[in-house]
């Protein structure tokens, strides 16, 4: 705290303020690293989401390898490398979705979309399921690589283990995207899990 407090030029007691603030924002956590005996010491470092604020050029770099891929390789690769991106992100979650009933499933599968960035909610309306993605994380690289919204949509369907249909799109100029599954599908999986 002393070297931080003279770096700024501010006392102990408002470094000590600011990185409370910092780190109930999520933007700095605190790590006690022990050396030897005696108390340990503070050691902060930046979140993944303060590391987001900072200017990046992963948009850019992400357009380039995007168009090089397309460039390089059939419609037909790409889209399996998509879907291969989805798999990776879906694998995880599909152990802890594994067994669970529906509904159940649906309210773990909308707190991880959440955490990929795509602010899901769920309905049920009549015989479908419908899944609102309220914001998406790869709008901009969508905007000139469509084909990235495959994953959204691959990741909801491996996720739940049940076939997703694609009803609305932003790149469309819907408001959001949107997805249904079919509640009969979903039940007659449920009854192939037990």
């Amino acid at each position: 705290m002393k070297e931080l407090a003279e770096a700024a030029g501010i006392s102990p007691v408002s470094v000590r303020h600011h990185l409370a603030s910092l780190q109930a924002d999520g933007l700095i956590q605190l790590d006690e690293v022990r050396h030897g005996v005696g108390r340990p010491r503070h050691e902060f470092s930046l979140t993944e989401q303060a590391l987001e604020l900072f200017p990046s050029r992963y948009l850019r770099l992400t357009s380039r390898l995007l168009d090089e891929i397309k460039g390089s390789f059939s419609e037909e690769y790409v889209e399996g490398l998509l879907s291969s991106v989805a798999d990776a992100m879906a694998a995880d979650c599909t152990a802890q979705l594994q067994g669970l009933p529906l509904e159940e499933r649906l309210v773990r599968l909308a707190e991880l979309l959440d955490e990929e960035g795509f602010a899901a909610e769920i309905e049920r309306r009549g015989e479908d399921v419908i899944i609102r993605e309220l914001s998406c994380p790869y709008l901009h690289i969508g905007q000139e690589h469509p084909e990235v919204c495959l994953i959204g949509q691959s990741f909801i369907a491996k996720a739940l283990s049940l076939p997703v249909e694609r009803v609305r799109c932003v790149l469309d100029g819907d408001a959001h995207c949107a997805f249904t599954v079919q509640i009969e599908e979903a039940a007659s999986g449920e009854s192939h899990d037990g």
